[in-house]
């Protein structure tokens, strides 16, 4: 697997993984399945995870089962992960009419570490995000509050989460930036006109959520809709009517893949990988063989032609993003 260094100098492997969908958002949870592709992703090189104090409202053991899903295979494995977990999202009642709360004053940050960290059974995070700016505490104290863990060993980088281009500026000048993670893809580019050169600017590495377009760009969702826990089922892009309106994306991603031989969502991947050096998607994903198709995506190298053509696509989208 190729390594890829993100600000600061922590290298990780070119492509990640996210872990949320192993435990909420995307169906019910199936425990065993994602143990066998935590695993595999070992095997395959794919160590850069990435988690959150709050996922797993719908899993077993509700809010933070995903990071005790993690321990499982971090207790015989932890040197060989470099491990990304998240705070500043609050899970209160995973079936009440407000879910979710933000709460990143520095004594949350404090305490939500140390809960992480007794979870996921470490002793430290390798990379720890702001999930989400609390827009009641200003990001100096919170950013303040997280290098205080990097200080106390518990945390060796600082990663922040969907912050504006002025956010990050502000974040990084109180504590150096690793990483910024925003969702990125094909068609969600909300990040390059401002935040995009701004990490640069400051060599801060780039963590695509996403990638994938929540499958959307895998091609594998035509015809289908969403219900229940699903969180699609929320997102403007993926009723009934954008749906139909954005297969024509696919329509256009499939054509480059057929090119090459190789599936939709490996030229999406591709796409996202050939952004930059800085730039390691954590592409989500439960299943064994998804993530073997996932990796095999480092393989795609497409033209400067195709990068444009695919470039184009972002202007037709249907539908908001949340």
């Amino acid at each position: 697997m190729e390594q890829r260094t993100l600000g600061q100098g922590l290298t990780v492997s070119a492509q990640g993984l996210g872990c949320m969908g192993m435990s909420q958002s995307y169906g019910e949870a199936d425990e065993a399945t994602s143990l066998a592709t935590l695993r595999r992703a070992l095997e395959l090189g794919v160590s850069f995870w990435d988690t959150a104090n709050v996922y797993g409202d719908t899993g077993p053991g509700g809010f933070g089962a995903n990071e005790r899903l993690l321990s499982q295979v971090l207790a015989d494995h932890r040197d060989e992960v470099t491990l990304a977990t998240k705070m500043g999202i609050e899970g209160i009642v995973p079936d009440g009419p407000t879910r979710f709360r933000i709460d990143a004053r520095p004594e949350a940050v404090h305490r939500r570490c140390d809960e992480s960290l007794e979870r996921l059974g470490t002793d430290r995070i390798d990379l720890y995000y702001l999930h989400r700016v609390d827009p009641d505490t200003p990001i100096e104290e919170t950013i303040g509050a997280m290098g205080e863990l990097v200080a106390a060993g518990k945390v060796r980088h600082v990663g922040v989460s969907e912050v504006t281009a002025e956010q990050l500026e502000r974040a990084h000048a109180t504590h150096p930036i690793t990483a910024v993670q925003s969702e990125w893809s094909l068609w969600t580019r909300d990040i390059e006109p401002e935040v995009l050169p701004t990490a640069r600017r400051l060599g801060v590495g780039l963590v695509p959520f996403s990638p994938l377009g929540r499958g959307f760009l895998t091609g594998a969702l035509s015809g289908q809709s969403f219900e229940g826990r699903d969180s699609r089922a929320r997102m403007p892009r993926f009723n009934e009517e954008n749906l139909e309106a954005n297969q024509a994306i696919v329509d256009e991603v499939r054509a480059v893949a057929d090119a090459h031989g190789v599936r939709p969502g490996q030229v999406a991947l591709a796409w996202v990988q050939q952004q930059g050096d800085d730039v390691v998607p954590i592409p989500g994903t439960k299943r064994t063989a998804y993530l073997e198709q996932n990796v095999a995506g480092l393989d795609v190298h497409l033209t400067a032609d195709e990068v444009e053509r695919l470039d184009g696509l972002a202007a037709q989208v249907a539908g908001a993003r949340y």
